[in-house]
This record gives structure tokens, sequence and C-alpha cells, in this order.
């Protein structure tokens, strides 16, 4: 990834605490990236997405107005290329209640708080060089959440219950 490619990038970031959103902004603007957008919650996110092409978003899961949960919903049921758009969660809280809830709607990658330079960096770097494709399926509509690859698999299932309709030879 390189600084000439990152000044190409249009990058959101949505978060209620201006604080925040100036400290991903100066990462990012470090970096090369020169195109930054800022949204206060997801209800004026959604409209910068519907205005303007955005190629990765990073957005904090609790807003007022509109918190990060509704703001996947909304962008993943946009219409076109926008809902394909790599979101980068900023959380204070890990639990897996959230992060499940947040996976189950499409997140690409989550941010834990306090954010580093290098945590922001390393997530924009895996949404860009190592996108996962998307998958529809009923009640789902994201990036596939399986990660890598399993050394040696040569079937067309990969999760342990898959295995119990294949005939070994």
């Amino acid at each position: 990834m390189t600084a000439q490619g990152l000044g190409e990038l249009d990058i959101l970031i949505v978060d209620d605490n201006a604080q925040m959103r100036t400290i991903v902004g100066s990462v990012l603007t470090a970096v090369g990236c020169r195109r930054l957008h800022y949204a206060p919650d997801g209800r004026h996110g959604v409209d910068t997405l519907r205005r303007r092409s955005i190629d990765v978003i990073y957005v904090d899961y609790e807003m007022p107005v509109m918190n990060g949960l509704r703001f996947l919903q909304a962008v993943r049921g946009l219409e076109g290329p926008a809902r394909f758009t790599p979101i980068i969660m900023l959380t204070g809280h890990s639990d897996l209640k959230r992060l499940t809830a947040a996976r189950d709607l499409g997140v690409n990658e989550f941010l834990g708080k306090p954010v580093t330079a290098e945590s922001i960096l390393k997530r924009l770097e895996a949404v860009i060089l190592r996108p996962r494709p998307f998958v529809k399926l009923d009640g789902y509509f994201g990036p596939d959440r399986r990660r890598g690859e399993r050394r040696g698999f040569r079937g067309p299932w990969r999760r342990a219950s898959d295995t119990q309709d294949i005939l070994e030879l």
C-alpha cells in the first residue's frame, strides 16, 4: 500500500466524538490519505454515502441518532456498489454479544478503543489488501465470515459439521 495509492481513497469517518474523528483522520492524513469525509452520526454517514463514492468507512458502535449497528444495516441494505463498502467498526466495548451483532450485520473489521496509529492502519490494510468476498444468504449480506484458508483442505465444505454429508472413500 503506497502513500500515492492511499491518497486516492475516499474514506468516511463516522463518530459522534469529534476528538475520535480527529485522531483517526490525523493518522490517515499522516500516511497520505487526502480525501477524508466526516459525519457525526450514522444518519449523516448514510447521507454522505448516498452523495459520493466512498472506498472505506470507519464507524463508531455507540452514537446517538443512528448507532453503528443501524448504520451497518442501512449500508448493507443499499442498492448498488455502496453496499459493498468495507466497514471498520470502532468500539470501546469488545464483548462477544456486541461483536457478534456487528459481525452478523456485515462488518468487515473491528477496531478496539483506545486506538493506536498502528491499529487504524492495520485494519485499513486488511480491508484493502485482503478483502473477503461478499455473501448473500437468507438473513445475511456482508463479507464472508470465514477467514483464511485451511492448509490441506480438499472438500467443498469448511465447517466441521459439514462433514456429515461427505462420503470418505
